[in-house]
C-alpha cells in the first residue's frame, strides 16, 4: 500500500499563520501599549532637563545672580582651575609676583598665601590699584592673614605666630590680692519655705562672705604639660585659620578665584629673615588663660 504524502504547506497560504508575523505584531502591540502607558527613554531627559533649568533659575534668583548651582562650585565647574590644567601651573619667585599686583592691566592679579598663588583677577576693585585690600596683591603676606596686622605683617614669615593663639594669664590687677577672696551677695529677703506669719522680710538685704577656693599650684610636669597642649592646640589654629583662607582663594565659596601655581623660594630662605614677635593687636587678641 503506498504512503500518502501531505503538500507542503506554503507560507503564502491565508489560512496558516505565519509565526514570524505572529511574533513582529505581538512586539508592535507591546511596544505600543509601552508608549500609551509609561515614558520613553526621551521623556525623562526632557522631564530631567526641565527640572535642572528650574532649578538654575531659581538658583540664579535666590543668590542674587551670583551662583546657577545653589552655591555649590566644585572645582570641576570652574573655568580657572581648567584653564591651569591646560596652561600647566605658574612658578614665581617672590620678586617676580610683585609684577602681577594689578598695576599692569595686561597681566592678572596674583596674591600667594603660604607658599600658594591664587588668581584674583575677578576681584581685580579689591585688590588692584586703589583698592581696599590692594596691599596683598603681588606678594604671600601669610602672617597679615592669620594677625590682622596689614601693615606690620605682610610677610610669609609664619615663625612664633601661633602665640596669639595661646593663652595668657590674667591681668595682675585681677589676680592681686589673696587667694581667698571675700565678696558680698544679697541674702533672700523672704523664705519661701518658712510658715506664713512665722518671717518677717528685712527692709535692707543682708551680705554674707563668699569664699573663693584657693588657686590650685601646679608642679613644674603639669605646667609642662599644659604648655605643650595649648601650643599643639595653637598651632592647630594658625592652620585652621589658613586653611580659611584657602578655601576662599581656591573658588569654594564661589568666588571667580583659583589656584594657578607655587612659589619658589630657595632652600634657607626663611632663616635669611630677622624673627619677628607678635604684633600689638596679635598680642591684645590672645585669649586669657581660665582657671584651673
Amino acid at each position: 500500500m503506498a504512503t500518502q504524502r501531505r503538500p507542503p504547506v506554503s507560507a503564502t497560504d491565508p489560512s496558516v499563520p505565519n509565526a514570524v508575523t505572529q511574533s513582529n505584531n505581538k512586539s508592535t502591540a507591546n511596544k505600543s501599549s509601552g508608549d500609551i502607558g509609561g515614558l520613553g527613554v526621551l521623556d525623562v531627559v526632557r522631564v530631567l532637563g526641565g527640572l535642572l533649568l528650574l532649578s538654575s533659575c531659581l538658583s540664579w534668583l535666590s543668590t542674587d545672580k551670583s551662583s546657577l548651582t545653589w552655591g555649590w562650585n566644585p572645582w570641576f565647574l570652574r573655568v580657572g582651575e581648567w584653564k591651569t590644567l591646560t596652561q600647566g601651573p605658574v612658578r614665581l619667585t617672590d620678586k617676580q609676583l610683585e609684577a602681577y599686583d594689578g598695576t599692569d592691566p595686561n597681566k592678572p592679579v596674583y596674591i600667594a598665601l603660604n607658599g600658594t598663588i591664587y588668581d584674583v583677577s575677578a576681584g581685580r576693585k579689591t585688590y588692584g590699584p586703589g583698592g581696599s585690600y590692594h596691599f596683598f596683591a603681588g606678594r604671600d603676606a601669610a602672617r597679615a592673614f592669620i594677625t590682622g596686622c596689614f601693615q606690620e605683617d605682610l610677610t610669609p614669615d609664619l615663625r612664633g605666630v601661633e602665640e596669639m593663639f595661646v593663652p595668657r594669664d590674667a591681668p595682675e590687677s585681677a589676680a592681686s590680692g589673696s587667694d581667698a577672696t571675700v565678696s558680698e551677695v544679697p541674702y533672700p529677703t523672704y523664705d519661701p519655705t518658712a510658715p506664713e506669719g512665722e518671717h518677717v522680710p528685712d527692709s535692707q538685704p543682708k551680705a554674707v562672705k563668699v569664699e573663693k577656693s584657693p588657686k590650685r599650684e601646679l608642679s613644674k610636669a603639669q605646667l609642662k604639660i599644659r604648655r605643650e597642649q595649648e601650643y599643639r592646640q595653637a598651632r592647630k589654629n594658625v592652620a585652621k585659620t589658613l586653611e580659611g583662607w584657602h578655601v576662599l582663594f581656591r573658588g569654594d565659596k564661589d568666588k571667580k578665584y583659583f589656584k594657578v601655581g607655587e612659589v619658589v623660594r630657595p632652600s634657607g630662605w626663611l632663616d635669611k629673615l630677622p624673627k619677628r614677635g607678635l604684633c600689638e593687636a596679635a598680642k591684645k587678641a590672645r585669649p586669657i588663660r581660665k582657671e584651673e
